[in-house]
């Protein structure tokens, strides 16, 4: 085939980006649950028809989700080649984390797209379920030793089959929910999403061809590994270690290693995760999927100007012991993984910096802190609250750290607190920047925050948290501070505070009407020598309050 012109290329690229992009906002504008609606805890994208290899995908939705939902359609073409049927009009749906999965509450719908009667590619959307059943509200349980006790798991099972919805499904899915009418209403605003951009795919092809669009996504898929393997060509041959801890699994108090072994060799990667921690009792092993895909979103902060599709990990070669809880199978816990990944993000990062020294930047706070508050309204009606929260990134060589910033596994936002608190009955009593909580440097990380909120409910309002930084603070570099650590506590009667005794975890916290839990998150390390900072910006964070 004659190979496709720069000014075509460019407009399909677009294109295609903008199908991905409205898969985005249809279900941002449709979901019930604000952990989609506001926080974009959700993606969208289209995939390969055989292997199932990203091909594009939106750009504000998680990108963790779009390099592990490559392997989330290959669970379903898989299913498809064992046992047929696959029928124009078809829809997939399900949330096992060890089938491309992440953890339980995120649900995944894949539909193929058929052209003149052949499969032409696969869309899909992630999105995550405010609740799932299991043993705590949100599901988000720090103490849980098998997935049993983290929700219910559905297999890749057909939720449309040529066009008619099975309701069996949803009533299996909404018996398994504290608040099946929000599930409801994600599930609907993922079902709209594919919808519209089966209708501007179809749009698409229809102006161009299928051959030319196909054409396009080859292309691009080559440009992604050129223009990657051309970025590790620059660095230096050789093998850099790196490695981080989590606090602990949750279960016992023991701290667990996060190490890599990067080698460059000319212009291939190898990621080797031998040293790391064997798989843990506790919530924090991850699947081997979702190993792979936090390396993606690594290699893509790294390396910002490579396309965003398969052809970045062409040239990367992965170790990853299945013993190891990198390398998660069933029925172990997963519910923790966001803090697993911010390790291995981190690691990446680190090890990269030791290849290339002005790539070096000061940690990010690394823990999405996961909390949830459950209890009833004032009607005896059930809610289920969660929510992540932010804290500080690092340092680095052109300037400080963002404050009160998100984790790099996302581009989610925080939801505001007029949204949490219209939503469910508790009110934030303090929600600011943390002062002291960056780590010191030449240029210092971003501050942290502290969020308080208190129940209005009129009975008792269980709290847990999931959280990680409680123990081993964000690092600093090239001679700068370590950050401040995480911490959380509660108050039943506003004037002892209580505190985990694992630091970073616990389930079941007991607030009456009017009790408070407050959360202060980890501001970013430091870069470089803090007897080097500018004193006017010394003087600047002293004024402000932050230090």
């Amino acid at each position: 085939m004659t190979p496709l012109d720069p000014v075509t290329l460019a407009i399909l690229k677009g294109r295609l980006e903008q199908i991905a992009d409205e898969m985005d906002a249809t279900l941002y504008r449709s979901a019930f649950n604000p952990i989609i609606a506001e926080a974009r805890d959700a993606c969208h994208g289209l995939y390969h028809p055989t292997n199932g290899d990203t091909l594009v995908q939106g750009t504000s939705g998680l990108p963790i989700f779009v390099g592990a939902m490559s392997f989330a359609v290959r669970a379903v073409i898989e299913k498809v080649a064992r046992e047929g049927g696959l029928e124009e009009g078809d829809t997939f749906l399900f949330n096992d984390p060890y089938a491309g999965g992440t953890h339980l509450n995120d649900f995944r719908l894949v539909r193929p797209i058929f052209r003149e009667g052949r499969l032409f590619c696969w869309l899909a959307s992630v999105g995550h379920w405010l609740d799932i059943g299991g043993n705590v509200p949100g599901n988000f349980n720090a103490r849980a030793t098998e997935s049993h006790q983290e929700g219910v798991r559905i297999p890749v099972v057909k939720l449309i089959r040529a066009g008619k919805l099975d309701q069996d499904i949803l009533d299996i899915l909404a018996a398994n929910s504290r608040v099946p009418q929000s599930n409801w209403g994600d599930l609907n605003g993922q079902i709209n999403a594919l919808d519209l951009g089966q209708r501007r795919l179809d749009a698409l092809l229809d102006e161009y061809g299928a051959a030319t669009v196909e054409a396009a996504w080859d292309a691009l898929l080559d440009r992604a590994e050129a223009m990657m393997r051309a970025e590790i060509a620059r660095l230096p041959d050789g093998t850099y270690a790196f490695e981080d801890f989590l606090d602990n699994d949750g279960i016992t108090d023991v701290a667990l290693p996060i190490a890599l072994d990067l080698t460059i060799q000319g212009d291939t990667l190898h990621l080797d995760f031998s040293r790391s921690a064997e798989a843990c009792q506790g919530p924090l092993n991850i699947s081997e999927a979702t190993t792979i895909a936090c390396c993606y979103v690594a290699l893509k902060h790294a390396f910002p100007e490579v396309p965003a599709n398969a052809g970045v990990l062409r040239g990367v070669r992965f170790t990853i012991p299945e013993t190891s809880l990198l390398h998660a199978k069933p029925p172990r816990p997963v519910g923790g993984y966001t803090e697993t990944i911010l390790r291995i993000i981190g690691v990446v990062f680190g090890a990269l910096a030791e290849a290339d020294p002005a790539r070096a930047t000061g940690a990010p706070f690394g823990t999405i802190n996961a909390l949830s508050l459950s209890g009833a309204r004032a009607n005896g009606a059930r809610f289920v609250m969660f929510s992540f929260f932010g804290g500080g990134l690092g340092g680095n060589p052109e300037g400080d750290g963002l404050s009160h910033a998100n984790n790099p596994i996302s581009t989610a936002t925080m939801p505001p607190a007029e949204i949490l608190e219209a939503a469910y009955p508790v009110i934030f009593t303090q929600w600011a920047l943390r002062p002291g909580s960056a780590g010191e440097g030449r240029h210092r990380g971003g501050l942290g925050a502290i969020y308080e909120i208190e129940t209005l409910a009129p009975g008792t309002t269980e709290v847990f948290l999931l959280g990680e930084r409680g123990r081993f603070a964000p690092f600093g570099v090239q001679g700068g501070g370590p950050a401040a650590l995480n911490r959380f506590s509660w108050t039943t009667d506003g004037t002892t505070w209580e505190t985990p005794p694992l630091a970073s975890k616990i389930v079941g916290v007991q607030l009456p009407q009017g009790g408070r839990a407050r959360l202060e998150t980890p501001g970013g390390g430091g870069w470089g020598e803090t007897r080097l900072r500018d004193p006017a910006a010394i003087a600047a964070d002293r004024k402000a309050g932050y230090l």
